[in-house]
């Protein structure tokens, strides 16, 4: 198509909503665990290690389906990938509401959740930036943004639908809700805009940054083969690890201070809210004064808010935790895949973007395991919170040893991402 034919709507807004919708359900539901943490364990008499085991393996297992289900969507697209996705995580919480032993929990949660959610982020980005030339990273951005929106809105709604139907009814409602929505939405997806007969937005530049992407930048073999990948891959395990232990334990810690749970469940949605802000507010920083040190801000935020976290015993002091760890936590996802576009450029930016947030699902699956298992052995999470803050720290050091690597990789293959690593239009060594 010409560009005198462009339509005056452009279908890829209808793509980027319905990943938003998409995302606000799937993340929406998955951090609503916190809410149904204490219903559970209370019901059945599991420790809090054994509960949170569930949310671990979700996580195991969901980061290193992630990586087949983004091979699937560029195989079949993300209409089939997507109406996959809604229908597991769907019907894995509709089952929820009939759980009787542990092993169900672990069976429903641990593995038919986490196929549902590992069908969402990596396919969804890969489709918004097939759809984008010029604003793909906003684009993209509005898509992520959904989960901090889900959140921001569907624990709270958890809580008060615990409080007047308790919670098998809750889950029966959520799985409902979860499964239409999303296998819904998923049938406006479509996989690039030559399906409906367009070229992607900017499409008067598309051949040419195809052409850039095709030729320039690593491969993610030769990116495996660097010191800056690895440390990336270790930067994103430790924030994976700081960051479940807040969305599973955060509501059973602050109910254990003698907090009401309704006002406890606005913990996480303020933690929803802030990362909206974070992921907009951070993304413009990496833009303005370079990704590298808008990360390391956030690792500084982070840090920080963790010691803050073993001293706080009123709930006005775990909003403002929840306001700062939302929008470091925010930032810092937007920046991951900024950071490694401007080091690797490109051409095999999926991938190497998959394989560096498994780094980041390890940690994730470890930590709210760990976390529970402390305090089942302490009666208290301080010793995880001081994890989660030394390991902030250490990811804080690498990215502040971090280098940029050598000429490999063109200044235009970074699809317009500003970094301070760039000079002259190459990539140099500091």
């Amino acid at each position: 198509m010409t560009e005198s034919k462009k339509p005056i709507f452009f279908y890829g807004y209808v793509v980027v909503a319905a990943g938003f919708i998409t995302l606000v359900l799937a993340f929406g539901t998955l951090y609503s665990f916190g809410v149904f943490f204490k219903p559970l364990s209370t019901e059945f008499g599991w420790t809090r290690a054994m509960t949170s085991g569930a949310f671990s393996l979700q996580w195991f297992l969901a980061g290193f389906l992630a990586v087949i289900m983004g091979r699937l969507n560029d195989r079949f697209g993300p209409r089939l990938v997507l109406t996959i996705s809604g229908f597991s995580l769907g019907l894995g919480y509709l089952l929820m509401s009939q759980i009787s032993a542990i092993w169900q929990l672990y069976l429903l949660y641990g593995v038919l959740v986490a196929i549902g959610v590992s069908a969402t982020f990596v396919p969804l980005a890969s489709t918004a930036a097939r759809w984008f030339v010029e604003r793909r990273g906003a684009m993209t951005g509005a898509v992520a943004a959904g989960i901090g929106f889900g959140t921001l809105i569907v624990p709270p709604l958890g809580r008060w639908l615990i409080s007047n139907y308790g919670w098998r009814t809750s889950y029966t409602i959520i799985g409902i809700i979860a499964l239409v929505l999303m296998v819904v939405a998923a049938q406006f997806l479509k996989r690039d805009p030559s399906q409906v007969g367009l070229l992607p937005y900017g499409g008067s530049e598309a051949k040419q940054q195809s052409l850039n992407s095709e030729t320039s930048g690593f491969s993610f073999r030769e990116a495996s083969y660097t010191r800056q990948f690895w440390m990336l891959f270790i930067v994103a395990g430790f924030f994976g690890f700081g960051l479940q232990p807040i969305i599973v334990h955060i509501v059973p810690h602050a109910t254990d201070l003698g907090i009401s749970a309704a006002s406890a469940a606005n913990i996480l949605a303020i933690v929803g809210g802030l990362s909206i802000v974070g992921r907009v507010v951070m993304g413009i920083a990496g833009d303005r004064v370079g990704n590298k040190p808008a990360i390391i801000v956030c690792f500084i935020l982070l840090a920080a808010i963790f010691f803050w976290l073993i001293v706080a015993k009123e709930i006005w002091m775990l909003y403002l935790f929840a306001a700062i760890f939302g929008f470091a936590y925010g930032g810092f996802i937007v920046l991951s895949s900024l950071i490694i576009a401007e080091l690797f450029g490109l051409s095999s930016h999926g991938i190497i973007l998959g394989v560096t947030l498994v780094g980041g699902s390890i940690g994730q699956a470890i930590s709210p395991l760990l976390a529970g298992y402390i305090f089942d052995v302490t009666h208290s999470y301080n010793l995880a919170f001081v994890i989660c803050a030394t390991l902030s720290i250490m990811a804080l050091i690498l990215m502040i040893l971090l280098k940029p690597l050598g000429s490999r990789v063109l200044a235009e293959d970074r699809g317009g991402y500003n970094g301070s690593a760039f000079k002259g239009g190459k990539c140099i060594l500091d």
